[in-house]
């Protein structure tokens, strides 16, 4: 879906998609956005930030609260690092200041939609009414992936875009899970806030590195019992950022 007042960017956007092969749903305002996401929630949300009847910050602000998980592309003619770090910290996905290349747009709109597949819902069974002689045999456990990364109980799996803590799933938006990602592959290792703003891409042709900070705050809220008094996701003062297992920590103080 692509939300647009200006009818000619609209158009041309609508165009260049339509032409990778997706269907596009185009709306004027914001009060439009939220009425058709909520009716039909669409794979992904092209979204201007200056529209009549409700912005594209208030229409991100609602849908995150909604829990509405749609990916959304922001598209904006605000450049101040302020301006693109609120609309992030609302729930953003991706940003995309005025003018902009319709090319990289699409390109953009491919890597969201691929990070944020959704699974294929199952076939029906032939015979759902199973009898005494042809009783289905019960369904192999699956298999977990094979390049998942663990720090303790914290467990990011890349291949299926998962990640949970203690077998709860945690949800994180794609910039959030590149970042997990990368700390979970060297743990303990200090990332600098330039090497995680280069893993999440699109961002830092832009935005500073204050951009990881949101991120960070973010993932201590989903992967953290206490956010303000980290045990995984910790600062590393005048450097950046390191991912460990708190197991450890707890082990060197009893020792």
């Amino acid at each position: 879906m692509v939300a647009e007042d200006d009818a000619k960017q609209a158009e041309l956007v609508r165009r260049y998609l339509e032409h990778e092969g997706h269907a596009v749903t185009v709306v004027e305002d914001g009060r439009a956005a939220l009425e058709e996401v909520r009716h039909r929630e669409p794979d992904l949300l092209v979204l201007d930030v200056m529209m009549p009847r409700a912005d594209g910050l208030d229409v991100v602000r609602i849908l995150r609260a909604e829990d509405r998980e749609v990916p959304v592309l922001m598209l904006t003619a605000r450049s101040t690092e302020d301006d693109l770090l609120l609309g992030l910290d609302l729930g953003a996905d991706d940003y995309m200041t005025k003018p902009f290349s319709p090319r990289e747009l699409v390109a953009r709109v491919r890597t969201l939609l691929r990070r944020n597949r959704r699974p294929a819902a199952p076939s029906p069974a032939a015979d759902p009414t199973p009898t005494p002689g042809n009783a289905p045999a019960p369904a192999p456990a699956e298999a977990e992936s094979d390049d998942a990364l663990t720090v303790g109980t914290l467990r990011v799996d890349p291949a299926r875009h998962e990640v949970s803590v203690g077998g709860a799933p945690v949800v994180c938006t794609p910039g959030e899970f590149r970042i997990l990602a990368a700390m979970a592959a060297e743990p303990d290792r200090v990332f600098t806030r330039q090497r995680l703003l280069a893993e999440l891409h699109g961002f830092d042709k832009y935005i500073s590195g204050r951009t990881v900070d949101v991120h960070v705050m973010h993932l201590r809220k989903k992967i953290e019992r206490a956010p303000r008094r980290p045990v995984r996701l910790l600062t590393v003062f005048g450097v950046g950022y390191k991912l460990t297992d708190p197991a450890k920590g707890a082990r060197r103080a009893s020792s």
